[in-house]
């Protein structure tokens, strides 16, 4: 469900820390590329975070099957339509104004529409409004809720975006003219300005409206950290207002930058489509968007992106290395790493031989690790991995990886 609230990109971050570029920019470089197991599609191996609500089972379902971890942490949920006294008052106004054209943007919305007049007794009054009104739909799902309802839409937009609809509207001619439309979030303010400013008295109605899921405060949490500490490989959002709300959740806790700055250079974030990407773009973040705006291929290029550029290769003196999510791959032995470990694994293969200060790899470990600490981390990190020789001592100076 592609929904988008407003969007606040004026916020700095006080450390300067700079935007990556595309996710598959950070995974990039000499000896790091799919290899031939990566083409099954599988996502063994890798951690995937869920923020999403609804239809969160078919999303966790479709990425187990297929190999990986899941940690759900929904943020929002849709509140329930038999409490939603707003919709129902959106309603009554609108059946009271008798628009001229009612713009339907997404098919859940248009559903739980229906749904609550139904519940509210104004069914009958909702149908004789859009049945003298002329109907425009975003896209081939709205027009088919439309038309599941009993109604007939007299026009699509091309390419499923709200403003091509608001375009279609236009050159119809608004002015003078009520238009309601069915907002899918809080991010339709610029469509509806331009409607306003061509002359129509708009109206809007939201179908459904995000609450906080009750006892989700300690699962967003894990979530954060999980993002923050390298526990994640890739989270996924179908909804804008619940990217909004993670990194609400993050402020919260004094985590702002920490997730927004992992999400820029080692944690990549996947959209289901670019009203849902907006809010991450505005911070920074360039997320994973599918060409298609659906769950399903969203999960596609999942497993293309991690399965191909989200999985690296490099040679060491003991063999071929191969880092996949949490599982690290060599001379056919397979070790998986817990988080920790693997954040400052990946720190050091990343380094391709290079030697890593000890002060480099300490600002790795959870906060306020000392000297002693790393040694420990490190002792703990070789007998994790298929061969403890992979990491070397540089005396006074720190670690590198076995070349």
């Amino acid at each position: 469900m592609e929904t988008a609230p407003p969007v606040d990109g004026t916020e700095q971050d006080p450390r300067a820390t700079t935007a990556a570029g595309p996710p598959a920019g950070r995974l990039a470089g000499p000896g790091v590329g799919p290899g031939p197991e990566d083409a099954a599609g599988s996502l063994a191996g890798f951690r995937i975070g869920v923020t999403s609500d609804r239809r969160s089972a078919d999303l966790i379902d479709a990425l187990e099957r297929r190999g990986a971890e899941v940690l759900h942490a929904p943020v929002l949920k849709i509140a329930p339509v038999a409490e939603d006294a707003a919709l129902q008052a959106e309603t009554a106004a609108l059946i009271a104004a008798r628009p001229d054209v009612v713009l339907v943007t997404t098919a859940y919305g248009m559903r739980r529409w229906i749904d609550s007049a139904e519940a509210h007794g104004q069914g009958e009054d909702l149908t004789r409004t859009l049945e003298r009104a002329t109907i425009l739909v975003r896209g081939p799902k709205a027009r088919g809720a439309v038309r599941a309802a009993g109604f007939d839409d007299d026009g699509a937009g091309h390419d499923e975006r709200t403003a091509t609809m608001v375009d279609l509207a236009l050159e119809r001619g608004v002015a003078g003219r009520t238009v309601a439309v069915q907002l899918h979030g809080l991010g339709d303010a610029e469509e509806i300005a331009r409607l306003e400013a061509a002359g129509a008295r708009v109206l809007t109605v939201s179908p459904y409206r995000w609450v906080v899921p009750e006892g989700s405060e300690e699962k967003v949490a894990r979530l954060i950290d999980a993002v923050c500490g390298g526990g994640l490989d890739l989270v996924t959002f179908t909804a804008a207002p619940a990217v909004d709300a993670l990194l609400d959740a993050a402020r919260q806790r004094g985590r702002y930058w920490d997730l927004v700055e992992a999400f820029q250079t080692h944690v990549v974030a996947a959209t289901v489509g670019p009203v849902t990407a907006q809010p991450l773009q505005a911070v920074g973040i360039d997320p994973l968007v599918p060409e298609r705006f659906r769950m399903g291929a969203m999960i596609r290029q999942v497993v293309e992106f991690l399965g191909g550029r989200g999985t690296r290769h490099c040679p060491t003196a003991l063999g071929d290395l191969t880092i996949r999510g949490s599982v690290v791959a060599l001379a056919g032995q397979a070790r998986e790493l817990g988080a920790s470990q693997l954040a400052l694994f990946r720190a050091i293969a990343d380094a391709r031989g290079a030697v890593l200060s000890r002060a480099e790899l300490i600002a790795i470990l959870p906060e306020g690790q000392a000297d002693h600490a790393l040694d420990m981390a490190v002792s703990r990190l070789r007998r994790a991995l298929p061969d403890p020789r992979l990491v070397t001592t540089v005396v006074k100076r720190g670690y590198r990886l076995n070349v």
